[in-house]
């Protein structure tokens, strides 16, 4: 490989980590967990990820926002220093790593019973409104991040979004060559530049970080802290991989259809399904939030229309370098909000764009009743219901609701000779 083509794959990495990096960072800021520690415990899995589907789904792996329920169950809003924490981390570690054996087991079981059982829920009237969803329930947080300022509204804000939002439009649209291929990274670097004077660059992570991580006895007692197998904590964190698993299967068609590829059946849905929950349970056993695969990523994917795995595989690495450096992870974490809106505003549409590409290419009769009532089902409850309790402190996301609603009516429903359009005669 040449030079060029490094460099090109080293900027292309770089720009996935600067889109995954906001809400990896997040889960352990709003939990009590280490950010080092989820930093390298997503690069991490990501490499596992792809070492189980034969290198070939070009997909990262970041902190699940499904189980932050969970975790703060176990962990009590505590965090290090706080009397009891090592105890109650213990426990959560057993409790992710059971999440991470019941995606392998389901993985397992789809190996059996084969492919064709789960495609038959999924068809194009469920797959396609479901990452239509999957986009705009993200698309508040966007807006939000875009639009405001230390929780108000910021016309200064909205300069910067706006700013990043045209600079990835210009550079995707009107650019060719390599620069086309890196909208993501010229939006945020301008939106940076511009965020300077504005004041709302914050660099005191840089300098309150270590320069190795792991350097610190906290990460290491964090690291080093070994697993418990609670009941309480189980029940609190494992049912929730039962929801996640159906956001899995989502995922993977939405990274399928980005990518003009099928990787339900190559490699399998079953390996994407094991490699998730083996980089969980990884993770748990060091101290990480469970892993999930990143909607952010793939919208990235479908702006620059570079769907070569290797380039994730990059990004992971980098992933895990800012996980041990303590100030590279310092410097990214000052990018502030407005940039990470505006470029988020971009990603969460482009996810929704392709769940309209899916209806368009699989020429559904929206005249026929059995098509609407299961999209404007899915549509309501997944957007309309944020989560709905099951017991406890378990809930289901509205994604996940609206998934099963699909998937069921669409099994119940009889199909009609006028669900698809015919093609037209000339």
């Amino acid at each position: 490989m040449s030079e060029k083509k490094k460099s090109q794959k080293l900027i292309l990495g770089f720009q996935h980590v600067l889109a995954m990096f906001g809400a990896t960072v997040l889960v352990p800021a709003l939990t009590g967990l280490n950010t080092s520690i989820t930093l390298f415990c997503a690069g991490l899995g990501t490499l596992v990820f792809h070492l189980i589907t034969k290198k070939k789904v070009p997909v990262f792996l970041g902190s699940s926002f499904a189980f932050m329920g969970g975790i703060i169950a176990v962990l009590g809003g505590s965090k290090m220093g706080d009397p009891g924490f090592l105890d109650k981390l213990s426990a959560l570690k057993g409790a992710l790593i059971v999440a991470g054996a019941i995606y392998v087991a389901f993985a397992l079981l789809i190996k059996l019973v084969g492919y064709e059982k789960v495609n038959r829920l999924l068809p194009p009237i469920v797959t396609g409104p479901i990452i239509i969803v999957i986009g705009l329930r993200l698309s508040g947080s966007a807006i939000n991040n875009a639009f405001n300022w230390n929780g108000a509204f910021s016309i200064n804000a909205c300069i910067v979004a706006l700013l990043v939002v045209a600079t990835a439009v210009i550079v995707s649209v009107y650019t060719k060559g390599i620069i086309n291929l890196m909208p993501i990274l010229f939006a945020i670097i301008v939106g940076f530049i511009v965020s300077v004077p504005f004041g709302f660059c914050d660099f005191t992570g840089v300098a309150s970080a270590h320069f190795f991580s792991f350097m610190d006895g906290d990460v290491l007692a964090q690291l080093l802290c070994v697993p418990t197998f609670r009941v309480d904590a189980i029940l609190a964190v494992a049912p929730i991989a039962f929801v996640t698993l159906i956001e899995h299967v989502g995922d993977i068609t939405t990274n399928s259809a980005v990518c003009n590829q099928n990787f339900m059946v190559d490699p399998g849905i079953h390996r994407t399904i094991a490699g998730d929950g083996i980089a969980t349970a990884l993770a748990g056993l060091l101290g990480g939030p469970a892993n999930t695969t990143y909607g952010e990523n793939t919208g990235v994917l479908a702006v620059t229309k570079n769907y070569d795995p290797s380039v994730i595989r990059i990004a992971a690495v980098i992933a895990i370098i800012m996980g041990i450096f303590g100030k590279i992870g310092g410097f990214i974490s000052c990018i502030p909000g407005p940039v990470t809106g505006g470029i988020s505003i971009i990603l969460y549409g482009m996810i929704s764009a392709v769940g309209v590409r899916i209806l368009i290419n699989s020429r559904l009769n929206f005249g026929n009743s059995r098509n609407l009532m299961i999209a404007a089902l899915i549509f309501v409850l997944g957007i309309g219901c944020d989560s709905v309790p099951v017991a406890g402190t378990v809930t289901i996301s509205g994604l996940a609701l609206a998934a099963v609603i699909g998937m069921l009516l669409a099994l119940i429903l009889p199909v009609g000779a006028d669900d698809v359009l015919k093609e037209e005669q000339h």
